[in-house]
C-alpha cells in the first residue's frame, strides 16, 4: 500500500510538472509574439520525451511582381522573392529559458554585399528568460521596442511594405539587453513597459567599436484591455473585435555616438553623432475596422558631416519627422480594403539633399489563412518635393503572395 501511494504521488508530480511546462510554454507562445515574427500557427514542433527541450521550425516567403512608373525614367517591372525567412524557437531545460533564431535568405533581405561588410543572414539570435508572466529579459540580437509598424513582422502587414517614414526613421534591430514588464488584462486597463540597452549600430555590425550605447524606452497603454491573440502585432481587424480595443504607445531612443546615418541603419558617417528618436502610435480595432496613426522623428546636432581628409566630401544624418495614417475594413468574406497616407518632412539643413515626400497607397488583400497565407494587391503613388521648387512623382502597382507556417 505504501509503495502504491508513493507511485501515485510520483505520477501526480510528473503530471503536474508536465502541465506546468505546457502552461508555461503556452504563455511563452503568447509573449513570444513580441518577437519580430508573426504567425497564428506554431510551426512544426519537436519536443524531447523528457520535455526538457523543444524546437519549433517555421518558414515564410513573399513572392511579388511590381510594375514601376518613375518620372524621367523608363517604365519597368521587377519580379522577386522579397523575403524568405527561416525561424527556429523553443526552450532548453525549462520553459522559462527560451531562444529564437531567425535567418533571411532572399537578396532583398540580405542586401548588397560590399567589401569589408558582413553578410546580413542573421536577423534574430536571442535568449529569453521569463521568470513569471510579467517579466521578460532578452539578451542578443532582435528588434528594439520602437515604432509599432516596425515591431510588427513584415508578414503581418496589410500592404506589401511599411511606410516611407518607417524606412527612414525606424530604430530596427540591435544587439543588447532588453527588459519588459507586461501587465496585460483582457477587459481592463493594461500597460507594458519596455526598455533596452544596445550597441546602437544595428544587426551584424563588427566594423567598428566605440564607447557609445543606445538607450530605448517604451510605454504601451490599453485603455479597454488587450486585443485578441495579441492583435497589436498584426495589422487589420481580421479577428473582428467585439468591443473597441485601443493601443496608445510612445517610445524614445538616444543613440550615443552613432556611426550610421539612421542610427541602426544607413551608411557610415565620417564622424559619430548622438541621435534622438521619438515615436508615438495609436491603433484602434473594432468589428472589422482598423485605424492606425503614427508619428516619428529623429534629431541631432550638426547633421551634415564633412570628411576630415577631403572637405569636398560629406554625408549627413537623416533627420526630420513624419506622420502615417492608415484605415482598413475586413469583410466577413475575408477580403480587406486598405488606404494609407504618409507625409515626411526632412530637417531644414538637408532640404537641398533629400526631398520632402508624400505617399498614397490603396490595397486589396484576400486572407486565405489569416496573415500566414494571403494574396495582396497594392497601388502606391509618391510625390517628392525639393527645396528648389522642383518636384517629381512616381507610382507602382504590385501583386504579392505571402505563405508560411
Amino acid at each position: 500500500m505504501k509503495k502504491l501511494i508513493i507511485l501515485l504521488i510520483l505520477a501526480l508530480c510528473q503530471y503536474s510538472f508536465g502541465q506546468f511546462k505546457k502552461d508555461s510554454l503556452n504563455n511563452n507562445d503568447i509573449k513570444l509574439a513580441a518577437l519580430p515574427y508573426y504567425s497564428y500557427g506554431k510551426g512544426l514542433g519537436v519536443t524531447s520525451p523528457d520535455s526538457i527541450f523543444q524546437l519549433n521550425i517555421r518558414f515564410r516567403m513573399q513572392n511579388r511582381v511590381t510594375y514601376i512608373n518613375e518620372e524621367n525614367e523608363e517604365n519597368r517591372y521587377e519580379a522577386q522573392i522579397r523575403r524568405l525567412r527561416l525561424r527556429f524557437d523553443g526552450y532548453v531545460g525549462d520553459p522559462k529559458f527560451l531562444y529564437v533564431i531567425q535567418l533571411s535568405f532572399a537578396p532583398g533581405d540580405v542586401g548588397v554585399i560590399e567589401d569589408g561588410e558582413n553578410i546580413n543572414i542573421i536577423r534574430d539570435a536571442a535568449i529569453f528568460y521569463r521568470p513569471n508572466k510579467n517579466w521578460n529579459f532578452i539578451f542578443g540580437q532582435t528588434k528594439l521596442p520602437g515604432n509599432r509598424q516596425r515591431v510588427n513582422s513584415s508578414g503581418a502587414l496589410q500592404l506589401t511594405d511599411r511606410t516611407i517614414n518607417n524606412a527612414k526613421f525606424t530604430i530596427d534591430r540591435d544587439f543588447g539587453v532588453q527588459a519588459y514588464y507586461l501587465n496585460e488584462r483582457k477587459d481592463a486597463f493594461s500597460y507594458n513597459v519596455k526598455t533596452a540597452i544596445s550597441t546602437g549600430e544595428g544587426r551584424n555590425w563588427t566594423k567598428t567599436s566605440d564607447d557609445g550605447v543606445a538607450l530605448t524606452g517604451k510605454i504601451e497603454l490599453f485603455p479597454f484591455g488587450t486585443f485578441k491573440k495579441n492583435g497589436i502585432y498584426f495589422e487589420g481587424d481580421i479577428l473582428r473585435e467585439e468591443s473597441p480595443k485601443l493601443l496608445l504607445s510612445g517610445a524614445f531612443q538616444q543613440n550615443n555616438r552613432a556611426v550610421r546615418a539612421q542610427g541602426q541603419l544607413g551608411k557610415e558617417l565620417f564622424q559619430p553623432r548622438t541621435l534622438r528618436s521619438t515615436f508615438f502610435d495609436a491603433l484602434l480595432k473594432y468589428n472589422g475596422w482598423s485605424l492606425m496613426s503614427a508619428y516619428m522623428n529623429r534629431k541631432a546636432k550638426d547633421i551634415i558631416i564633412y570628411d576630415p581628409n577631403d572637405v569636398t566630401n560629406f554625408n549627413y544624418v537623416f533627420a526630420g519627422e513624419g506622420f502615417d495614417y492608415q484605415m482598413s475594413y475586413v469583410f466577413p468574406s475575408n477580403y480587406e480594403i486598405i488606404g494609407r497616407f504618409s507625409t515626411q518632412q526632412v530637417a531644414d539643413e538637408i532640404q537641398s539633399l533629400a526631398p520632402n515626400s508624400k505617399q498614397y497607397s490603396f490595397g486589396l488583400t484576400r486572407y486565405l489563412w489569416e496573415h500566414t497565407f494571403k494574396l495582396q494587391a497594392e497601388l502606391t503613388y509618391n510625390e517628392l518635393n525639393y527645396n528648389w521648387s522642383s518636384s517629381s512623382s512616381n507610382w507602382y502597382a504590385r501583386f504579392q503572395i505571402e505563405i508560411g507556417i
